[in-house]
């Protein structure tokens, strides 16, 4: 007979009873759809943050209307990607709600996965006192395992330790095979599979013997603690109620994977991020993440943040013609309240060359203009796109720094293949002598001392290097031959030697890098700039000269010493913004790359890479491109702009065509001759 249950009611004081009185106007300071956002109620929110538009003000009002509303700080979780991220939104939500915000828990996945493995881990065999393994302790411990299994005494040359590490690395954070990542992405090693399988089992092992965990295993082990082990789960997920996530774009599979366990009690996670601005799956990230939280976490509430305050009007009409292309996003349309500004600029360019005259002139013109030089970038697909760039812009005396990439000059194989043409030049060049000789198998410091010396002492330096036996003598005859062949033709252009030099250098690059593919398409850029020169001499002084390392030289403007404009990679400008944008080589096959055509998803991140690029602008933006130029990796001639550009009205931007002041074709100096 079941029992008749008798109710009690509790009264609520006068004060609980009333409606918490919040310290801050959140709808003063905030925009429609910020507000929306920031004060979303209980379960899954993911807000659709588009470039410019406020992204981490949101998410610092949001943790101090959390605050304001009664949560316990302690119970507010906020994951970023960089610690300074984390500390800087933390202070700025306790510039707005106090000293209660210390108490939120805020920091990297990698730094939170350390704090809760310490606490928990014990479960899954992770002692608290475990040592975390720095990249290089890791590859180091690699090398170790890779020597006592007797992998560096095959007969095919085995990958080294950092391409290891990396392949490793993919796979943890994929949640992919091993075998998969190497037959995708590492091709050329495909006979190594099951030795390296191997050696991810062993490496593994000697890890957890010995309490070490390298920088992924913090991921690992955590999902693996919130899989096994049900009671540490729900503890920790009741400890944080409330999770936040920023730049949820660029999380990859483990990540994604992480925060799912972490909700398992309440699913209260608000993700922000830009799916159009998804650009990291080289290092693992996933598009798909992003598009499939509704589905992982069912009554996502979906907040968009529509509204710019970075560009003009016109950028964004652009930008927002470019992603509506897409084949999967989320809709929106940016707009500001900056309506008036110049159109964006589509710039062609006869050659390589006068696209980069074109840049140094106008961000002179820029200069007289008002727009600081700290106020300019140039955009590039990739690091080797700016090679002739910099040298134009170390002609023209305007300071510069580039991220995202070396100096193409700096790059070890672009060093390496030059050294040979300047032995050739100059035979008494001793440190370039030196490098050619290190090159060569069997030869070392001593070696090379000595070679270097016969050289020196007036030897016919072909005749020196022939008379060496042993191990090294070989090599030494094939380096000798192919020096000769070239030494004292005046006729045989820079371009010719260059390529004579790279079918001999080759396989020396394929045995030095294990990254060798990545590195020939930085050869074949050096052949074609060589391609735009006359004569040797010509070639390696412009190579030769380097960015001032102060004040812009022969720039009228001594207050403004300090200033220098930024080259970077897109992917390296991503959550930046500058006065003017340059993006070059908006050329098909350049940008998008050629190797993007063959999938679909490949394509559509550079379209993504193409709408971050363009939305870097605040009120100018220049695409430029060059017609014409010879693609030596794909044999293709490349001719049109970029395809992102077929659907975009033309009354979006202005076209430009480059003139000669003279009308004798000096524009494109002798370095276009040939195009």
């Amino acid at each position: 007979m079941e029992r008749e249950v008798k109710t009690y009611v509790l009264k609520r004081s006068d004060d609980e009873a009333a409606p918490r009185k919040l310290s801050i106007d959140y709808a003063a300071a905030l925009n429609q759809q910020q507000l929306a956002a920031v004060t979303a109620g209980e379960g899954p929110s993911l807000v659709i943050a588009g470039a410019g538009s406020g992204k981490t003000r949101t998410l610092v009002y949001r943790v101090a209307y959390l605050i304001d509303s009664g949560v316990d700080p302690s119970n507010i979780l906020l994951l970023t990607f960089t610690r300074k991220s984390a500390q800087e939104m933390l202070q700025r939500a306790g510039e707005l709600i106090g000293a209660r915000s210390e108490r939120v828990c805020g920091g990297t996945f990698h730094s939170v996965a350390n704090l809760l493995l310490r606490r928990y881990g014990r479960s899954i065999g992770v002692e608290p006192g475990f040592t975390i393994l720095d990249r290089g302790d890791a590859e180091d411990l690699i090398a170790l395992v890779r020597s006592q299994l007797g992998l560096n005494e095959k007969d095919k040359r085995f990958p080294r330790k950092g391409t290891i590490m990396e392949m490793i690395s993919k796979s943890e954070n994929t949640l992919r095979s091993l075998e998969e990542i190497i037959l995708d992405e590492f091709g050329h090693f495909a006979d190594h599979i099951e030795d390296l399988s191997r050696l991810k089992t062993a490496y593994q092992s000697a890890k957890r013997q010995k309490q070490l965990l390298d920088y992924d295993d913090l991921l690992v082990m955590l999902r693996q603690l919130l899989l096994l082990d049900e009671a540490a789960r729900m503890t920790i997920s009741r400890q944080f109620r409330y999770i936040l996530v920023d730049e949820y774009q660029d999380t990859n599979r483990l990540q994604a994977e992480v925060v799912r366990k972490l909700a398992a009690t309440h699913n209260n996670v608000m993700v922000v991020g830009d799916d159009s601005q998804s650009i990291y799956a080289f290092r693992g990230a996933t598009f798909k993440n992003i598009m499939e939280f509704p589905q992982l976490f069912p009554g996502t509430q979906i907040y968009k943040l529509e509204e710019n305050y970075r560009s003009t009007q016109p950028i964004l009409n652009l930008a927002n013609c470019i992603i509506d292309e897409a084949a999967e996003k989320y809709t929106k349309r940016l707009f500001t309240r900056k309506i008036d500004g110049p159109l964006p600029s589509l710039v062609e360019a006869a050659g390589e060359n006068t696209q980069s005259r074109f840049i140094a002139q106008k961000i002179l013109e820029l200069r007289e203009e008002g727009v600081p030089l700290s106020e300019v970038a140039v955009l590039f697909r990739s690091s080797f796109h700016s090679f002739d760039l910099e040298i134009e812009l170390s002609r023209k005396g305007l300071p510069f720094i580039k991220r995202g990439g070396v100096k193409f000059i700096e790059t070890a194989h672009v060093k390496d293949l030059l050294a040979h043409v300047r032995v050739i030049a100059n035979p008494l060049d001793t440190v370039s002598w030196n490098r050619v000789l290190m090159l060569v198998e069997g030869v070392g410091p001593k070696k090379a001392h000595d070679l270097l010396a016969a050289i020196v002492k007036g030897g016919q330096p072909f005749d020196v290097l022939r008379g060496v036996s042993g191990r090294s003598g070989q090599g030494l005859k094939n380096l000798a031959n192919t020096l000769e062949s070239l030494s004292g033709a005046d006729d045989r252009s820079p371009s010719e030697q260059v390529n004579h030099i790279y079918e001999y250098y080759l396989p020396i690059l394929k045995e030095q890098y294990d990254d060798y593919p990545k590195r020939t398409r930085d050869l074949d850029h050096l052949h074609t700039i060589a391609e735009g020169y006359p004569g040797v001499n010509e070639f390696l002084a412009d190579l030769a000269l380097e960015p001032p390392d102060g004040s812009a030289s022969g720039v009228d403007a001594p207050d403004r010493d300090d200033e220098r404009m930024v080259l970077s990679t897109i992917h390296s400008a991503k959550g930046l913004e500058w006065q003017a944008v340059f993006v070059i080589w908006i050329v098909d096959g350049r940008f998008p790359s050629v190797y993007s055509f063959v999938a679909d998803e490949d394509l559509e991140e550079e379209r993504r890479l193409f709408y971050v690029s363009v939305t870097r602008a605040k009120r100018h933006l220049f695409l430029t491109y060059p017609i014409n130029v010879y693609d030596k990796s794909s044999g293709m001639l490349l001719s049109k702009p970029s395809r992102f550009l077929d659907h975009v009205s033309s009354d979006l931007f202005d076209t430009v065509a480059l003139v000669e002041e003279d009308g004798r074709g000096n524009w494109g100096s002798y370095r276009d001759q040939d195009y």
